[in-house]
């Protein structure tokens, strides 16, 4: 076991809410049920001392916005864990950490470097900040049908064309567990004097087995936003934000933080990020490496059924996979001749399995601190079953290549807040979106906030609903309208100054 030089296995964070419960104390003070007397029913489903320890801030508990006593000793504890120099607990997820670092590294008008594949909580941490995003393409496999990482060099040619980048925003690992090589690219960046902000949702665990890919942190990142919620043993909608270096202000983050996250965290989910803490302190090797094995295991058996393809090792070294996460277990079945929409839906009314994301080739599967052969095994036998039912082996569905990023004619911000009007999709061409169409696969925007809409855009995005993709991001789910901008704009020809000006 690890030695630490603070004691982590304090919970000083649930050590003060325990105490307060133990003394009985009157509560004249919100929340209004109590400590479950005003909401039995409630009370009954959850537990009494889950609703006695649904407190709020006060002297002895400390306040979030700004700790002094228990918060900030329990935030002490996780960035120690992490190799940080800060850790913030979040209670509105990793969305809010990841808008956080993007405000705390950017102003109105500074420019981001950012993968295409990012998550839409980054695009809106673009909207509230007003920075300009300047999007690297990550590769595609295609016949996984997904996103890969970002390349050094794709990294060196964006900083190379662009000198006045503000920021490097990554991701790692993507959802479906590919790492880009984030040591090289953070000291790409660092050399340029520009910070490096991850999104680490899917990489709370990674810290805890040199066999998984490099954490953020390891790979000297100046900030990471990580969903303890995820792998990481906390309750849904806990999170952590890391930040180290003194590239970014640690007094800027908090600001940020006091700016956009709740006056009133919920202590339930505060105390769960002190417990997580304590576990993966304690016992996060063991368990994660035992993660590690099942997988491993699990994966062993799956590649033995007919018609299933585990996306694995076997990609590291094609460009954008630097490393590969196996803990997520990643099947295309396109050999059944059946889609991963299909293959959810089967699992879960036949077999009561629910799998963590399905698109139109692929499912994902996490294995956890909270498996064991218990819950693999009826795994590994309902897709036996699964395979069994389909003798054919045609593959009956293709990857669709992604039309070209579109052009950019005013930033995500100024889209949001312009004047708006909703239209039907296959009128839009030559418009400009103020909303963002994002598909699964791969995971990427097809347009963002502030770019044209084009005939190409409008076809890809006909196609993908025929074949019954996921399609996230108009405020019509049906994606029949899509809310543009009033006003039609052009780019011009600024001869003086040989820029473009949007008129």
């Amino acid at each position: 076991m690890k030695i630490y030089p603070q004691d982590q296995n304090k919970t000083p964070l649930l050590s003060a809410l325990l105490s307060y419960m133990q003394d009985e104390t009157i509560p004249f003070h919100v929340p209004g049920h109590k400590q479950g007397r005003g909401n039995r029913e409630l009370t009954e489903l959850l537990g009494e001392n889950c609703m006695q320890i649904d407190l709020t801030c006060f002297d002895g508990l400390d306040n979030i916005c700004n700790p002094v006593s228990v918060i900030k000793e329990a935030e002490s504890l996780a960035a120690q864990l992490y190799g940080a120099d800060n850790a913030f607990f979040l209670v509105n997820g990793t969305t809010s950490g990841i808008q956080a670092m993007i405000m705390s590294v950017c102003n109105p008008g500074d420019k981001i470097l950012i993968p295409r594949n990012a998550h839409k909580s980054a695009i809106g941490g673009i909207i509230v900040s007003g920075a300009i995003p300047v999007y690297l393409e990550p590769e595609i496999d295609e016949y996984m049908g997904v996103a890969m990482g970002i390349t050094p060099e794709a990294v060196i040619n964006a900083l190379e064309n662009n000198s006045d980048i503000k920021a490097l925003f990554i991701i790692n690992p993507t959802y479906y567990g590919i790492a880009s090589n984030l040591k090289a690219i953070v000291d790409i960046a660092h050399t340029y004097k520009i910070p490096v902000i991850v999104d680490e949702a899917h990489g709370a665990h990674l810290k805890f087995n040199k066999n998984l890919p490099l954490s953020a942190m390891e790979a000297g990142a100046d900030m990471a936003a990580s969903s303890t919620h995820k792998l990481g043993g906390s309750l849904t909608q806990s999170s952590l934000l890391l930040h180290q270096g003194n590239l970014i202000s640690r007094e800027k983050i908090k600001a940020v933080l006091n700016l956009a996250q709740t006056t009133s965290p919920s202590y339930i989910l505060l105390a769960s990020l002190d417990v997580a803490r304590k576990q993966l302190a304690t016992n996060g090797q063991e368990m994660i490496s035992e993660a590690y094995r099942l997988a491993l295991w699990a994966r062993e058996e799956i590649q033995k059924i007919d018609g299933l393809y585990l996306l694995g090792e076997d990609v590291i070294g094609q460009p954008g996979c630097f490393d590969f996460d196996p803990t997520k277990i990643v099947i295309n079945v396109r050999e059944l001749g059946i889609s991963g929409y299909e293959i959810e839906r089967i699992l879960r009314k036949e077999f009561k399995i629910q799998v963590e994301l399905s698109d139109l080739f692929n499912i994902i599967l996490l294995v956890s601190l909270g498996d064991s052969e218990s819950t693999l095994n009826p795994l590994i036998k309902a897709l036996k079953d699964i395979s069994g039912r389909y003798s054919l082996r045609n593959v009956i569905k293709y990857f669709i290549p992604l039309p070209n990023i579109p052009e950019s004619v005013v930033s995500p911000r100024e889209a949001f807040y312009d004047e708006t009007k909703n239209i039907q999709l296959a009128d839009a061409e030559g418009e400009i979106s103020a909303e963002m169409i994002m598909a699964y696969p791969p995971g990427i925007p097809i347009v963002c906030p502030g770019e044209r809409l084009t005939r190409e855009i409008i076809d890809y995005v006909n196609i993908l609903k025929n074949e019954n993709a996921i399609l996230q991001g108009t405020e019509d789910p049906a994606v029949e309208k899509i809310k543009v901008l009033t006003r039609r704009l052009v780019l011009v020809q600024n001869g003086e100054k040989g820029n473009q000006q949007a008129i």
